[in-house]
């Protein structure tokens, strides 16, 4: 919501104790702005590598659970993803979100092919999900300088030959991913 010019200006002009206390109480309100506060201002940005172990213990946890239907593998990884998304919001951590992201794809593709193996009605949007992650980390990927790029190539590939051979490669040929990467 824009401000208008007056109030911007009487904003301004207000004392330095009220403009603090009203700064204050509207940060607050804002759980994100305070998660991304605390994280520069107190932990001086310096945690990005525990917070992402964090995330990939809790990844690892999940995807280790017994699975027994696509659907069920579906809404963990939307979770997890919401975590990583959380994560790239408060940390702008954009290596982070390509590598988490394919640790979370290669985690669950790998652990459970049996259930991801055939494509049907009830894998389809499990399928979808996993092609446009796909697509996603790629796309991340393409942004990167060459140096991080080869990095995470191997770990791409794995990834792009899981997601061409499970139920997800109907998808896969549809957003035309490619089957290798080669930087």
């Amino acid at each position: 919501m824009a401000l208008p010019e007056s109030l911007k200006k009487a904003i301004i002009q207000m004392p330095v104790k009220e403009k603090d206390k009203l700064l204050i109480r509207l940060v607050g309100k804002d759980a994100v702005l305070v998660d991304k506060l605390y994280f520069e201002l107190i932990e001086d940005s310096a945690t990005i590598p525990e917070r992402r172990e964090e995330i990939i213990t809790r990844i690892e946890r999940v995807a280790g659970y017994n699975q027994d239907t696509p659907g069920w593998i579906l809404m963990d990884m939307r979770s997890l993803s919401g975590d990583i998304s959380y994560h790239v919001k408060v940390t702008k951590d954009k290596i982070g979100a390509i590598e988490l992201n394919l640790h979370l794809l290669l985690s669950f593709m790998e652990r459970h092919q049996e259930i991801l193996h055939n494509y049907s009605s009830r894998s389809d949007t499990c399928a979808l999900y996993i092609a446009k992650k796909a697509q996603t980390i790629i796309n991340g990927l393409a942004k990167l300088d060459a140096d991080y790029r080869t990095d995470y190539l191997k770990d791409t590939n794995r990834m792009l030959m899981l997601v061409h051979t499970l139920c997800s490669r109907m998808y896969a040929r549809q957003l035309e991913l490619p089957s290798e990467l080669e930087f």
